[in-house]
């Protein structure tokens, strides 16, 4: 009879969750605020401080604790200038329009320095309209630095007790960094899993769509773990824990080139062992693969040692048995096929022996502890990196004049109609209008409703609660809701930042006033917010989908050349492969989220989706066919054999490079037909086991390849 889990089971669930530690911090800070207002009697201080101590969380960044106090500083002088020049400028609607116009698209821009800026810039934005609410009260301070003062102060408390946690636990957002990318591992081996089940009807093309979507996640998680050991290593070589999480990540990354990997067309092997269990057996093992993947998430959060895998190694020989079980019988499968499901048993064997293995070196030599750094390292690479970005063609660029013109059509709409609080028409347009149409739609749709739902139980909550203390309770604990639910149920955030609005206000008798206009600006934020999205300079993705097409087949076409030479000199894990490697996936990545956004736009701006849906599944088969490559690299010993898989090689790495150049090249540009598949030297010609097995995949490349230019021809002429 199975166990109800314990309480200490959710105590811990919860401790290990990586919105928890954020949580924790705001709840210290705002009862630490509640508490200096009460034992020092400045009430009037409450709210703004709160709102500082908001502000700064939401501009916080996972940094190590060096990187950030100079973050908090950067943030708090961001903070101070806004929220003076708000303050003085306020009064003079005129200059006022200007300055937020003008603010708004510096601060936009000074986004395109890193991840890190942009963050800042959002938060700082945000105080700045938290600035003009606290003047809409209804008993506005009196001295112009009054206010900017307590929100610097609840920002720079929030500051401080950040910088602390980070002292105390330097490694926290480099364990939860990983956990993510496990995670997002173990649902990508699951949707795997489910492509080798041999049975009849199965739609595998929408299963491969699914696993091009699942596979933005992973490298998203991965390239967000990338930037926070590139944080904590510096300079300075890696040791001890830090070295131990870099191997980690490393250990993650061949995983993915593992389990990314396609071997052969699935459909064809589902023909093919239609008969026999060798696909279930590889279903099985693939989906015991992914609960490890998930045990060594858990682990990583919790700081525990991941749970044995008892079943893995028993399916593992099941499988082995399965597979050399048809040799030398009467209706044996092809040698192809044959050496592509060897080939996938030592790919899955390999995957097996990355997750059992938890020894990691204490130290990494050379190169081979190496990231790139993403982040500018110089003043004239960071005015290079602002400066490039200076062009109507840019999306950063296009998005801060949209911004900047509807926070001030925003603030012309507040000031004709002189609505009550109308400085949430600001808010809600800063919050809703993103830089794509889908994701601005969907954020006003999660705003609204978030708001509405919100207006009610903030209405009930004022019928039914009792007197003192509860009120405050409730606004510390309705702020913490909002933080912990704000990445992944902004429905659930917004209803929780509007019940912290209203009970904020009630604490000066203002709390029914406040909750019409709350809606109605919101309303009215959401519709300039959308107009903008729809009118001002719109991003619509088609007009950047030849781009995006091309940069996915010139990145594959770099990895598959460093895989090559990798046959031609030996394995080496150096950092050009990891970052051809890295690259390929990041276009494959920008390549799915830019149809994600498209089949949310308007039908009149959408180019072809069937085809594109197509072209996206191509290539990511495509992508797996390169991984499969990358996954069993080894120096080719046979001369000859090598000199073919060269040639071979170089043969398909041209092609992918022609194919990416029509694509640039203007519509009446004719594509060549593909039929032949361009003198590809035969496998069963070569002797040399791994050079015949580099033929076969350098066949399906090509295969796949053919595939993707008759779709850029049926994109072009639909």
């Amino acid at each position: 009879m199975a166990s109800h889990p314990t309480l200490l089971h959710y105590w811990r669930r919860l401790r290990g969750s990586d919105r928890f530690a954020e949580c924790q911090r705001v709840l210290l800070a705002l009862g630490g605020v509640i508490l200096y207002c009460l034992w020092g009697n400045h009430a009037a201080a409450m709210t703004p401080a709160m709102l500082g101590v908001i502000a700064c969380a939401l501009a916080e960044t996972e940094d190590h604790w060096r990187s950030r106090s100079i973050t908090l500083l950067v943030t708090l002088g961001c903070f101070a200038g806004v929220a003076f020049t708000v303050e003085w400028l306020l009064p003079y609607p005129w200059p006022f329009a200007l300055a937020l116009a003008a603010m708004t698209f510096v601060l936009v821009m000074l986004g395109s320095i890193s991840a890190r800026y942009a963050t800042i810039a959002g938060g700082t934005l945000i105080l700045a309209v938290y600035t003009m609410i606290g003047t809409d009260q209804p008993h506005p301070p009196t001295s112009l630095i009054s206010e900017p003062l307590q929100l610097l102060g609840g920002a720079a408390w929030y500051g401080l007790l950040s910088l602390l946690w980070s002292v105390l636990s330097p490694q926290l957002a480099v364990r939860h960094a990983l956990a993510r990318v496990f995670d997002a591992l173990g649902d990508y081996l699951q949707t795997k899993a489910a492509l080798f089940t041999p049975v009849r009807g199965i739609d595998r093309d929408a299963l491969l769509l699914t696993l091009a979507m699942q596979n933005e996640q992973v490298v998203d998680a991965l390239n967000d773990t990338r930037i926070v050991l590139i944080d904590r290593i510096g300079m300075r070589r890696p040791r001890g824990a830090t070295a131990a999480r870099l191997q980690l990540y490393f250990k993650a990354q061949d995983i993915h080139e593992r389990v990314s990997s396609a071997h052969y067309p699935y459909a064809e092997l589902a023909e093919a062992f239609y008969h026999s269990d060798v696909l279930f057996r590889c279903e099985h093992l693939l989906r015991l693969q992914a609960q490890q993947c998930h045990a060594q998430a858990d682990a990583l959060r919790l700081r525990t040692a991941p749970r044995p895998a008892t079943d893995l190694r028993a399916a593992q020989s099941d499988l082995r048995n399965a597979i050399y079980a048809p040799r030398g019988t009467l209706h044996a499968p092809s040698e192809q096929l044959l050496r592509s499901l060897e080939a996938l048993l030592r790919n899955i064997t390999a995957i097996q022996a990355l997750l059992e293995n938890d020894h990691t070196p204490t130290t990494l030599d050379g190169e081979d502890g190496a990231l790139q750094n993403p982040g500018p390292q110089t003043l004239g690479e960071v005015w290079e990196r602002i400066t490039i970005q200076l062009t109507p063609r840019s999306s950063r660029f296009r998005h801060a004049i949209r911004l900047a013109l509807a926070l001030t059509a925003g603030f012309g709409v507040l000031r004709l109609m002189h609505p009550l609080y109308g400085y949430w028409i600001l808010l809600t347009t800063l919050l809703v209008c993103q830089p794509s149409y889908g994701a601005t739609l969907t954020r006003m749709l999660q705003r609204v409703s978030g708001t509405v739902i919100g207006v009610v139980i903030g209405w009930a909550t004022l019928r039914l609660l009792p007197a003192e203390p509860w009120p405050l309770l409730l606004i510390v604990l309705s702020c913490v809701v909002f933080f912990a639910a704000r990445l992944r149920r902004y429905t659930l955030a917004t209803a929780s930042i509007t019940v912290f609005v209203v009970l904020c206000f009630s604490q000066v008798g203002h709390g029914y006033d406040v909750m019409w206009p709350r809606l109605v600006d919101t309303l009215i934020g959401a519709a300039i917010a959308a107009l903008s999205i729809y009118l001002v300079l719109p991003d619509w993705q088609g007009r950047q989908l030849d781009q995006v097409l091309s940069n996915t087949l010139r990145n594959d076409a770099r990895y598959l050349q460093q895989v090559i030479a990798q046959y031609v000199h030996g394995k080496r894990d150096d950092l050009p492969y990891r970052i051809a490697r890295r690259e390929a996936h990041n276009a494959d990545a920008a390549l799915s989220g830019m149809l994600a956004n498209m089949l949310r736009e308007p039908g009149r701006q959408q180019r072809g989706n069937e085809d594109l849906l197509r072209f996206l599944t191509i290539a990511h088969t495509m992508l797996g066919h390169i991984s499969a490559l990358g996954a069993h690299r080894q120096a080719i010993t046979c001369a000859d054999a090598r000199d073919t898989v060269t040639l071979a090689g170089n043969l398909v790495v041209t092609k992918l490079e022609q194919l990416a150049d029509a694509l640039l090249a203007t519509a009446a540009t004719p594509l060549e037909s593909d039929a032949e598949q361009s003198m590809m030297p035969a496998a069963d010609g070569v002797e040399d086991e791994t050079a015949r097995l580099v033929l076969g995949q350098l066949g399906l490349i090509l295969a796949q390849r053919d595939r993707l230019g008759s779709v850029v021809r049926d994109i072009r002429h639909g």
